[in-house]
């Protein structure tokens, strides 16, 4: 590898970022020229000449396809957000939903898709007819490697590592985001919106034992036998970190990842679980359970959109945005 020449940003040739981009998003030189409607050489041929700059090799061969040297993968973020804002800046683009056949992807749990899909699909009917959203499953609270790689454009759920992170880091900078109840943490590369706030309740089949009790005591929670929803399969969630605090905990007999499952489980067994009192209304088999308060403190759940802030000023996106709030101010009226 021939030693690179200092770095002469002004006679830097963009293109070649591009070309950078498009290969790292594709993993293959053959893609990437298609996309980029450029010949596999002259591909190959910007790869080379920007590895000269950078002193890397920056893809290597595997498979059928490339891979990203580290050096290549600790670029690429500053990379797509500078080539990001640029587009943006100079052909910000007009959104017409009445025009657009976009496609948008959405992360967020069976029972917040269930809350929300009913406003987003009458909006699409009524303003969109030609936009489609493809919903994927939620499987962690921190969906901001989604959000980098732009395998989601928006991420809908209860986030509380994330926020906090994003509250430390406005705090540290001595800034405040200000527009539409957002903690505006673009310096730290994620913004949000709060959708709407809810509780945990414990829920129970209306023939358990306990069903009888207008209120639970700890010791009968405690002593019950619980399934417990887990995006991520982890045994061990919010109420446990609860009780553990009281130096108490609770028999967890299940683990599942969805919410209607939970409460498909619950209607027929003898387990408790605890849901957002919000999903209870919209659970298969609702008229089965009975809902009590928990026998101890827990914090709101708070739904909230989040973004990557290089989504931010695109007019696409904006739709998106507003047209999610819309559907959850529908819901929740």
């Amino acid at each position: 590898m021939p030693t690179p020449r200092p770095l002469n940003f002004r006679n830097l040739d963009l293109n070649l970022l591009r070309v950078l981009d498009e290969v790292l998003t594709e993993r293959s030189l053959t893609r990437a020229a298609r996309n980029l409607s450029m010949t596999q050489p002259a591909v190959s041929n910007a790869i080379k000449r920007l590895r000269d700059v950078l002193g890397d090799e920056l893809v290597q061969r595997a498979g059928f396809g490339v891979e990203p040297t580290p050096r290549a993968l600790a670029l690429w973020p500053a990379v797509r957000n500078a080539l990001a804002l640029l587009q943006q800046s100079l052909a910000p683009g007009v959104f017409e939903p009445a025009l657009s056949e976009a496609t948008f992807v959405l992360a967020m749990a069976d029972a917040t898709a269930a809350e929300l899909m009913p406003g987003l699909v009458a909006t699409i009917e009524r303003d969109a007819p030609g936009v489609s959203m493809r919903v994927l499953p939620l499987t962690t609270r921190d969906p901001r490697r989604l959000l980098d790689e732009e395998q989601v454009d928006l991420a809908v759920g209860h986030f509380p590592a994330v926020l906090a992170d994003l509250t430390a880091w406005v705090q540290s900078s001595g800034s405040l985001g200000s527009t539409s109840g957002n903690l505006s943490g673009s310096g730290a590369g994620y913004e949000h919106q709060r959708l709407y706030d809810g509780e945990y309740v414990c829920v129970m089949r209306r023939g358990h034992a306990l069903a009888r009790r207008k209120q639970l005591t700890l010791d009968e929670f405690c002593q019950a036998h619980h399934m417990l929803v887990s995006f991520s399969g982890r045994p061990f969630g919010f109420v446990d970190e609860a009780l553990a605090a009281l130096a108490r905990k609770r028999r967890i007999v299940l683990t599942v990842n969805q919410f209607f499952t939970a409460g498909k489980v619950v209607a027929n067994s003898d387990l408790l679980t605890v849901l957002p009192r919000h999903f209870v209304r919209v659970a298969d088999g609702a008229g089965e359970l009975v809902v009590r308060d928990l026998p101890f403190a827990m914090p709101l759940v708070h739904v909230d959109t989040l973004w990557h802030h290089r989504k931010t000023p695109n007019a696409a996106h904006q739709w998106l945005r507003e047209a999610v709030v819309n559907a959850a101010r529908a819901a929740f009226a």
